[in-house]
């Protein structure tokens, strides 16, 4: 360091020194404790307060879910299967109405298998990542362990998608390789082009945080050699497994759909259906991102897990109620719906990001900002495809419980 003095130059040397004193009262399983615990002393009521928040949401849907199943179900099914019931002898209402439309193969159905393959894979890529956080096999000690896991998982998980994916193209009668190769390629291909885009871009600026070009060539093997054979693999055992019959026959003919009420328009629906799944985490979704962008320490993954178990459960049951009451009003057009109910939060989940930026983050450049929504993107890409899986899983088995019973002459 240099300072003028007095006209002339001084130079002045700034030292330290550390001393390293062990501690032998501290186990070497609990060594990263200290860095673990976070610097604001509320942190923990933040987190319970998150979780009570989103335990507060789940029992109202549950309520109207059991609402739905025990009572307007039951009214129904006594209503639409007792043959003495001369009214509804003469006049068809509601869901009922539509049996013969209801299990109609949807537009774009190849699309909506390689979603639901990709959901499905993306599902039980972190439900085992976080048993194995949860299990402490990842450590901060390991720098990208985390990561790692993720990529290999997923990876490992093709055999799921491509599963699930036959099990729908195969039900929709799109039974065809080529939509088990879209499975296997479109996500991982989306995000490894946009990935490869901004690589590019920190390969040009001399950045440290650029990937090195050998390890990219990894993930091309890892993709080409492990995750797509494993997906034409688990779409081999779907497409042996017999077709999902339809419990209800469909008509040839479609049914004319009657004009909704302006509440039951797809994108009212649709917007509101998301921002029940994101109330019950966006409190969370703070500390994660920090975790992210601030280079802060992020292991509660207990609390991870039960946020992410309550936002599941969350997706489910919202999807299950709006079916319902699409149903109810005679629009047999479920299928995308029931994906798109509760892949809306990813939506918000990019809408929260923008409002991060603004209030946490000092993003200066326009370089730093495409990287910043870059990935964010992919993540809310991620989030929606996954929820998305899980109402179209759950209002499947819902659609073919009340249909499996209804009696139909």
């Amino acid at each position: 360091y240099q300072r003028r003095v007095h006209g002339a130059t001084a130079s002045i040397s700034w030292s330290y020194s550390i001393k390293w004193v062990e501690d032998p009262e501290v186990a070497w399983v609990s060594r990263w404790d200290h860095y673990l615990r976070s610097s604001d002393a509320n942190a923990d009521n933040i987190h319970w307060f998150a979780i009570v928040n989103s335990l507060l949401i789940v029992l109202c849907l549950s309520g109207m879910v059991a609402m739905i199943l025990l009572r307007a179900l039951h009214k129904d099914f006594n209503r639409y299967n007792n043959p003495d019931n001369e009214d509804e002898a003469q006049e068809e209402t509601g869901w009922k109405l539509v049996h013969a439309d209801v299990f109609r193969e949807p537009q774009g159905a190849k699309w909506l298998s390689v979603f639901a393959g990709t959901g499905a894979q993306l599902l039980g890529m972190s439900c085992i990542t976080l048993i194995f956080a949860l299990l402490g096999f990842l450590s901060p000690a390991r720098r990208g362990g985390l990561m790692t896991t993720m990529l290999v998982l997923f990876a490992l998980m093709g055999s799921v998608g491509g599963f699930v994916t036959a099990v729908f193209a195969k039900m929709f009668h799109e039974q065809a390789w080529g939509t088990i190769l879209l499975s296997g390629l479109f996500f991982p291909g989306l995000v490894f082009g946009i990935f490869f885009v901004l690589n590019i871009g920190l390969w040009a600026q001399a950045a440290t945080t650029a990937v090195p070009f050998l390890m990219l060539i990894g993930l091309i093997a890892l993709w080409f050699f492990v995750s797509v054979p494993l997906v034409f693999f688990g779409a081999a055992v779907g497409y042996k497994r017999p077709p999902l019959e339809p419990p209800q026959a469909v008509g040839p003919i479609p049914r004319c759909i009657p004009t909704q009420r302006w509440h039951m328009h797809p994108v009212l629906m649709v917007l509101g259906a998301g921002a029940v799944p994101f109330g019950a985490a966006f409190i969370e979704l703070y500390f994660i991102l920090s975790s992210l962008w601030l280079n802060k320490f992020y292991y509660v993954f207990g609390f991870f897990g039960l946020v992410m178990a309550i936002m599941m459960v969350t997706c489910a049951e919202i999807s299950v109620v709006l079916v319902y009451f699409q149903l109810c009003y005679e629009d047999y057009r479920w299928w995308w719906r029931s994906f798109l109910y509760p892949a809306s939060i990813g939506a918000y989940l990019l809408l929260y990001s923008i409002y991060y930026l603004s209030t946490s983050l000092h993003i200066h450049g326009w370089w730093s900002l495409i990287i910043y929504f870059s990935y964010m993107t992919i993540m809310s890409f991620a989030l929606a495809v996954a929820c998305g899986t899980i109402g179209l899983l759950t209002s499947l088995v819902f659609v073919r419980y009340i249909y499996t019973a209804l009696k139909v002459d």
